[in-house]
């Protein structure tokens, strides 16, 4: 496989970009870490160093945490209108777009991913969310209500900004989960530090630029990159943030409830997934064969809704499979930015070490390996896209998460919904799922019957502003859009008054 260099495929303005000089954002001021030491920031498709970030510490984090308290609770940001942040979002909407295309390149180099990927999902995503909440900035109210006390009383509840927000992103889509993140926060009025994962870290520091243009006022957006041991773990602990979203693993979802205990502070996360998705014998093929093929190999599989898990009527499980390993067995392994990429590297060296060490484990364990299954040339950390039959519940790659182009393939020949549900539900985790069949009972039968957060019926993968994300079980807490995620960001005060 022919890599090219990135640097020839970028626009001046991209290029421009990844050479500067990169720093962390505290307040109005762009610095370096305190203790001089920096990130390494590595093309997933060539494996080489492309810029370098600082390594913030808790001493940074201090900073950051100080800038966004001020502007909490001194600042113009608290005394802003509703309506005059709301516009203020937008603005800030209008300027993402208007740099979509050195955005998505950015995306693109940093983490791997196809060019196309970041162009119709990332920044039109990234979009869409600031825009919708947006609209809720205005919107935001309480009630009143009647309450069963004698005498007359004036009850009613008003919703306030949380307060100082951390959010700490993951590697696979940092743009729009940055984003994503930031949006309900910024129109409840909250203030932000945005940590990026230090694998991708350069369109988190791209956004903070932004957000100076657009004109929000200093210590609203803060931007600290570094290791989530040191600058994640600082800002997890710390007694000054409020409330902490993290994306990520959940693992390390566990680690961040430990450290949030020491105040109290209000916890989001959306952790891992293996998510099934369920083909009943009279499902359109046509549409559920690519479907299921698009959702464990779009973003290599590093997506944490990956459709990991296809558990497939045996009445057409070989006509399944067969069509899903020939859509695998086509695609156009490349460098993200190449133009023809289909299916672009793993981030980064530890991911593929993580997909190679389960399909290893896989091999051990007997299962078959229908295609892919093996890594592609020396350069960059390129990963087949993989099919996998044979595997039994007890598999580490069938119960785990392997974030990586794998899917396992199971049949099941009972049409006892029940049974089936109960296949689908064995994981302890319950992010997405889908359902595939022109049965419009057996349907939404099934979807009431699937423990997950999200239920998509004949399509994959469904995200929306105002459609609400999130898990069940060890898939995390809270909703990340609709107005769910406002709610997160808000605190409810009850007001009386004996009238």
């Amino acid at each position: 496989m022919l890599i090219p260099d990135p640097k020839t495929l970028m626009s001046e303005a991209a290029f421009r970009f990844v050479n500067e000089s990169h720093k962390l954002l505290i307040g109005d001021r762009w610095l370096d870490a305190q203790s001089g030491a920096t990130v390494d920031v590595i093309d997933p498709g060539t494996g080489r160093v492309i810029a370098k970030v600082p390594a913030a510490d808790s001493a940074d984090v201090d900073l950051a945490v100080a800038a966004a308290r001020e502007a909490f609770d001194n600042g113009p940001w608290s005394r802003m209108t509703a309506s005059a942040r709301g516009k203020l979002i937008w603005q800030f909407a209008d300027l993402i777009e208007a740099n979509a295309r050195s955005l998505a390149e950015v995306e693109s180099l940093d983490t791997g991913r196809a060019l196309y990927e970041c162009q119709i999902v990332d920044v039109p995503g990234s979009v869409e969310m600031l825009r919708y909440m947006a609209g809720w900035a205005s919107k935001i109210n309480g009630e009143t209500m009647n309450v069963a006390m004698p005498c007359d009383f004036h009850t009613y509840t008003v919703r306030e900004a949380v307060g100082v927000v951390a959010i700490i992103v993951p590697w696979n889509y940092p743009l729009e989960l940055a984003v994503w993140r930031m949006a309900p926060a910024l129109a409840a009025g909250c203030t932000i530090i945005l940590k990026p994962a230090e694998q991708t870290p350069l369109n988190a520091i791209r956004l903070g630029q932004l957000a100076q243009e657009c004109g929000f006022p200093p210590g609203v957006i803060n931007v600290v990159t570094g290791y989530g041991e040191t600058a994640g773990a600082a800002l997890s602990a710390h007694m000054d943030v409020d409330a902490i979203s993290f994306t990520g693993s959940t693992e390390t979802g566990r680690l961040i409830v430990k450290a949030a205990a020491g105040n109290m502070k209000r916890v989001f996360l959306e952790l891992g997934g293996k998510s099934p998705a369920i083909v009943f014998a009279d499902a359109d093929l046509t549409a559920a064969i690519p479907g299921v093929a698009g959702s464990i190999f779009f973003s290599a599989g590093q997506v944490c809704t990956a459709g990991s898990r296809l558990l497939v009527h045996a009445s057409i499980f070989d006509r399944v499979v067969a069509g899903v390993a020939e859509i695998a067995a086509t695609m156009t392994l490349g460098h993200g930015l190449a133009a023809g990429t289909q299916l672009g590297p793993l981030v980064s060296s530890d991911q593929m070490d993580r997909v190679s060490g389960y399909l290893d484990a896989g091999r051990r364990d007997g299962v078959t390996i229908v295609t892919g299954g093996h890594r592609v040339g020396t350069e960059g950390y390129y990963m087949q896209p993989t099919v996998i039959t044979n595997t039994s519940a007890q598999m580490s790659i069938y119960r785990e998460e392997v974030f990586g182009p794998v899917l396992c393939a199971v049949p099941f020949d009972d049409d006892d919904m029940d049974r089936v549900a109960a296949m689908a539900n064995d994981t302890v985790y319950g992010l997405h799922a889908s359902i595939w069949t022109q049965n419009l009972r057996l349907a939404h039968m099934m979807a009431r019957k699937v423990k997950a957060g999200n239920v998509c019926i004949n399509t994959h993968n469904f995200f929306d502003p105002a459609f609400p994300m999130g898990g069940y079980k060890q898939s995390g807490w809270g909703r990340a859009s609709g107005f769910q995620a406002i709610e997160h960001y808000t605190e409810v005060k009850g007001v009386v008054a004996k009238l």
